[in-house]
């Protein structure tokens, strides 16, 4: 066994005695050490319930034959980082999240992994941290929130949000506020539409790495959730006893099944980024086309929040996952061959159906034909951008504005509250891309408050939004403003022009007007000087690789 640095022979004596220090006496060491890496924290909601969760891991761990050892994970509620300077820490708690996961594994010898996370940055990361490894693991989610009810409807935090443009336009009273946000998060779980959290609890299903239901079963219903995680202890001794490892599961066919599911679903922007640091992490390069090429080809059959109407209870009881693929998979474009912690794909999608025809759509009768997802390229964007296309409406899907530059996501906030911004206008909002930010913060504040304020404008950025945002939302833009990429280089009043069925983001500018512009250009000063951002800042790619650090 892997644990037998630690523990076997002459030389270790003094390691035995720091595991009895704790309690773990020679019966236990005789058994694979399994780590339970927890992210439970009391910051955020979908990580609040967690401590039940990775008790119930550690039962099924022991009931097959290993010994438990808990450790903790740090995670960052982006919802509550959101607007303020703590959301530049979310995208980089990514890395410290898989690096303090391989730094506790490698020290500590461990056998095998279960990883429990939920909500936005800690997944990736402890996919990221299961690919470095590559010791056999398993990742159990803290499961969905439910959706709230207010005056009649379901609702959710993306609800809260719009509701600050909606104060602001004179839509909505301050009592009425109030109101909306005692309801809108009833209880634990990542939030409930399908945002980046519940995007990637579905695609760590997709990807093999969790067990089905990881995705969809809510928080809420702790007995399930319990079950699940219980499974995925007892699981991890298996994938010893088979020497199954992760990169074993993290091949080539498991990421185009996971991006194929994502563009099928209409999933978060941030997957873009998402997979390609965990791909890159298991020894493989996706190239951003590839997304485009998988969404050209992938109907839109499930329209959730905010998107729809619908959110994760509503997938879950329409058969899940598991169904959804099953559906892809009558157009050929699941590879049935790819291993799970469970087996192959097409085991564990056998006796699945779609339960509720009106949350799961069939390839037949999509929502759309193209995936939720978009990659543009143009002058404004070399290497690329990502719009949830599934968010945005129709009349908007093609659109021509003027633009209006902001130099950070405060500036652009306030003009849009101030009534600067009208329809017509495009808000771009720069200097926000991993370098510039840095960080690459999340966005929820501008679009949340524009579609409030019921504003028609575009907002593109070197930034990116929350899978929370919707509307005509360009983010990633490669490069950023901070490399002298072009958004640095537009001005106000140029037109951009935006046309997401043709895959293009213009600015109507002549190749000699942007020459001359980008010779004038000079590289602001950091916005932060000292501690991790500038590290972070210092060691970030593109968004086009991924924001992974050199």
């Amino acid at each position: 066994m892997r644990s037998d640095i630690v523990k076997k022979g002459p030389t270790r004596c003094a390691h035995r005695s720091l595991f009895h220090a704790m309690g773990y006496g020679p019966e236990d060491l005789e058994k694979p050490l399994i780590g339970i890496c927890n992210s439970f924290n009391e910051i955020i909601p979908g990580h609040i319930h967690l401590r039940e969760i990775a008790d119930a891991a550690k039962l099924g761990v022991a009931s097959a034959g290993g010994t438990p050892i808990e450790f903790p994970a740090i995670g960052v509620c982006d919802g509550i980082a959101m607007g303020h300077t703590g959301m530049k820490f979310s995208l980089a708690s990514r890395e410290l999240i898989a690096d303090s996961i391989e730094a506790v594994t490698m020290a500590s010898g461990f056998d095998g992994l279960v990883l429990i996370p939920n909500c936005d940055k800690v997944v990736p990361g402890m996919l990221m941290a299961a690919a470095r490894l590559n010791i056999p693991s398993v990742v159990v989610s803290g499961g969905a929130m439910l959706a709230g009810r207010y005056q009649g409807k379901d609702v959710s935090v993306s609800q809260a949000f719009e509701a600050a443009g909606k104060f602001a336009a004179g839509q909505m009273s301050a009592e009425e506020m109030e109101q909306l946000e005692a309801h809108v998060c009833p209880g634990c779980g990542s939030c409930a539409g399908l945002f980046t959290a519940n995007t990637m609890n579905c695609l760590t299903e997709v990807l093999g790495m969790g067990l089905p239901g990881n995705g969809t079963i809510p928080a809420a219903y702790i007995g399930a959730r319990r079950l699940l995680a219980k499974r995925a202890g007892a699981l991890v001794l298996d994938l010893i006893k088979k020497d199954i490892k992760p990169r074993d599961i993290l091949t080539l066919e498991a990421f185009e099944n996971a991006m194929t599911v994502d563009m099928g679903i209409g999933g978060s922007s941030n997957t873009v980024l998402h997979l390609t640091a965990i791909a890159h992490e298991a020894g493989i390069e996706i190239p951003a086309p590839r997304f485009d090429e998988i969404s050209r080809r992938t109907p839109y059959i499930t329209k959730l929040s905010p998107g729809g109407t619908h959110h994760m209870q509503d997938l879950e009881e329409a058969g899940g996952i598991p169904a959804v693929m099953k559906e892809l998979a009558r157009k050929d474009l699941i590879h049935l061959d790819a291993l799970t912690v469970t087996g192959p794909v097409r085991d564990r999608i056998k006796d699945a159906k779609i339960l509720r025809p009106d949350v799961i759509r069939t390839v037949d009768d999509p929502y759309r034909k193209e995936g939720g997802i978009a990659i543009l390229q143009g002058n404004l964007c070399p290497d690329y951008a990502v719009v949830k296309a599934s968010a945005v409406k129709e009349d908007m899907l093609v659109y021509k504005g003027t633009a209006k530059c902001f130099n950070s996501e405060e500036e652009g906030v306030n003009a849009i509250m101030d009534g600067k911004i009208h329809d017509g206008d495009v808000v771009v909002i720069r200097y926000e891309g991993p370098k510039g930010g840095p960080g690459m913060q999340e966005m929820l504040n501008p679009t949340a408050v524009i579609t409030g304020m019921g504003l028609k404008v575009g907002l593109i950025t070197d930034g990116r939004f929350s899978g929370a945002s919707q509307g005509a939302c360009i983010g990633h833009i490669s490069p950023e403003a901070m490399e002298g990429g072009p958004i640095a280089l537009i001005e106000d009043g140029d037109t951009v022009s935006i046309d997401i069925p043709g895959r293009r983001l213009q600015l109507e500018v002549s190749d000699d007007e942007l020459a001359r512009r980008k010779a004038a250009w000079k590289q602001p000063e950091p916005k932060i000087k000292t501690g991790y951002l500038s590290r972070y800042a210092r060691l970030t790619t593109s968004a086009s690789t991924g924001a992974v650090l050199k």
